[in-house]
């Protein structure tokens, strides 16, 4: 199939593979960004803000010209909606890996001292979750060369299922520090806890978005 493809078009499904590992590379950024906030180190933390922003526009710039020129022809070798749909859902992790740059910076948060111990576990748990999702997309190639049959499904099946196990440890993890904030209620800002638990919220989208990821490629490989 991939080589009858070749004859008709450029696969698709290198620049997807791109795009996705430019996303992670833009999401990993958050955990030395973030060890840059937790000393206060705010000139370095601008400098990786800066970065987060570049590799954000690198994605984008990939997504802009794999949607111009993907075939609509009759020889796709996947479904062009379910790709168009694939490479949405990665493309919200770079985009909420940008925006958690740049609420953190904007505020000159403070991850309070009580709950820095977990605050950098949980952020690594839910990079994870977009390293896998990114593992998984790289697989697509090999998944095409097989007519999406045979072992490398299962290969890709079992990667699936990792990510939902990572997903799920992030949520344990955060429900953890949920309660460490509940209890600091008392002694931190009004306007400094809500900024917080949205801070949380958006980290943890990282890993929700990546395990839609993988849903995604599940539907394509069903299909």
């Amino acid at each position: 199939m991939g080589s009858l493809f070749n004859v008709f078009g450029p696969s698709p499904i290198k620049p997807l593979e791109q795009h996705m590992h430019r996303v992670h590379q833009c999401a990993k950024q958050l955990y030395p960004f973030f060890e840059a906030v937790l000393k206060q180190d705010w000139d370095e933390a601008c400098e990786i803000k800066e970065k987060i922003n570049q590799l954000e526009r690198e994605a984008d710039s990939i997504k802009r010209d794999l949607r111009l020129h993907l075939p609509t022809g009759l020889f796709l070798p996947v479904s062009r909606t379910d790709l168009l749909e694939l490479l949405t859902v990665q493309d919200k992790i770079a985009n909420k890996a940008k925006h958690i740059a740049g609420l953190t910076f904007a505020r000159k948060m403070t991850i309070p001292e009580s709950i820095q111990a977990d605050f950098m576990p949980f952020l690594g748990r839910c990079l994870d979750a977009s390293k896998q999702a990114c593992k998984a997309i790289n697989e697509l190639d090999e998944l095409l060369e097989t007519g999406f049959r045979g072992r490398e499904v299962v290969i890709v099946e079992e990667m699936i299922t990792e990510l939902q196990q990572i997903e799920k440890d992030s949520d344990t993890k955060l429900a953890s520090i949920r309660q460490q904030i509940f209890e600091m209620e008392s002694i931190l800002s009004p306007v400094d806890i809500i900024f917080l638990y949205k801070l949380l919220e958006w980290i943890d989208d990282l890993a929700d978005r990546a395990q839609t990821v993988g849903g995604r490629l599940q539907i394509l490989i069903a299909r």
